[in-house]
């Protein structure tokens, strides 16, 4: 089949992107330059443009083109979207919006969260806007057969990539960093609320698997592992893999929101709730989709990737400002 992927060089997308040519699948990806980290593969066609500021070059690159599916792992407002619709109809047999599981109800309602689990965030804008996209696309769908899929990933990690709370996205070594030196690291809460992570190269199997699939039309499909981990669990296995002594200071959610207010989203409205996914209906649409990689494996992956990309150590010196800054607050 033919695929293009806007993005497809990112956390997410490049796994997808590596299964798709080993499928043997006519890979294209749009970007806007190339990634030093993620680097497009052997045998994916490269479209260079930049879909947010020209996308009148995008439809030119792909006017003699027609895809069996289209992904986008860049959008995130409606306006995204609204190009999209506009760039792709009549262009795709199907239309995949990476969305997000932080769009789930918040504050939980019940912990086993499934497909039908209302959208609703008042802490994340950035999830506000994903369920505001997510509407858009099924009104397109209902008025007028716009092929939409759509698919909430939740707390993908990979080798580049080492997932904790309060630390940096940006630059995942940082904690590490912090937690070789032995210096304290903060963990919200008492440590005990639930969390799935979710390697992506397993990830990849289950989106990989719905493209081509007419039936998944109209659906929404949450892709995660089934291990569920306390974010005691998750430290406590860094801090293992590493082989150094385990630091850390718990601290209210709510404290830690006074000084950083991206935790009022990303912390508030996500990471200090409790999480369980249900996902038989990605393994009934997709029945190979198996989440292999434990956390207690991808950690060790993801720390021996950095060890021989040190290039890529590198510290978010703010972040770590502002870790002391609310450790010396709450001990005084």
């Amino acid at each position: 089949m033919k695929f293009l992927f806007i993005g497809g060089t990112g956390l997410i997308s490049s796994a997808c992107s590596e299964l798709a040519v080993q499928r043997g699948h006519e890979l294209f990806l749009l970007n806007r330059s190339a990634s030093k980290k993620y680097p497009a593969p052997n045998g994916a066609t490269v479209l260079q443009a930049d879909i947010y500021n020209n996308p009148s070059q995008v439809a030119d690159l792909i006017a003699n083109h027609h895809f069996d599916a289209v992904v986008d792992f860049i959008a995130f407002s409606p306006q995204d979207i609204e190009r999209d619709i506009n760039l792709f109809r009549n262009k795709t047999n199907q239309f995949i919006f990476i969305s997000s599981a932080s769009a789930y109800q918040k504050p939980v309602q019940n912990y086993l969260i499934t497909e039908e689990t209302p959208l609703e965030n008042p802490f994340w804008e950035y999830s506000r806007n994903k369920i505001a996209c997510e509407e858009r696309l099924m009104q397109a769908y209902r008025d007028e057969k716009f092929p939409v899929t759509i698919i909430r990933p939740s707390h993908t990690y990979g080798p580049s990539q080492i997932p904790f709370i309060v630390g940096s996205w940006q630059h995942p070594w940082t904690l590490i960093d912090r937690m070789k030196q032995g210096k304290p690291v903060i963990i919200p809460g008492d440590g005990t609320s639930l969390w799935v992570l979710t390697w992506n190269e397993d990830f990849a199997v289950g989106l990989i698997g719905l493209l081509g699939n007419q039936k998944a039309i109209g659906e929404a499909f949450q892709i995660t592992s089934d291990e569920v981990l306390t974010w005691n669990q998750i430290y406590n296995e860094a801090y293992q893999a590493l082989g150094v002594e385990r630091s850390v200071v718990y601290i209210p959610s709510d404290f830690i929101a006074k000084f950083d207010e991206h935790a009022i989203g990303s912390l508030i409205g996500d990471k200090s709730n409790s999480v369980v996914f249900d996902n038989s209906k990605i393994k009934k649409f997709v029945p190979e989709y198996n989440c292999k990689v434990k956390w207690s494996e991808g950690v060790r992956r993801s720390l021996a990737w950095f060890e021989v990309h040190p290039e890529f150590q590198t510290i978010d010196h703010d972040a770590i400002k502002m870790m002391e800054k609310i450790l010396e607050a709450y001990n005084k």
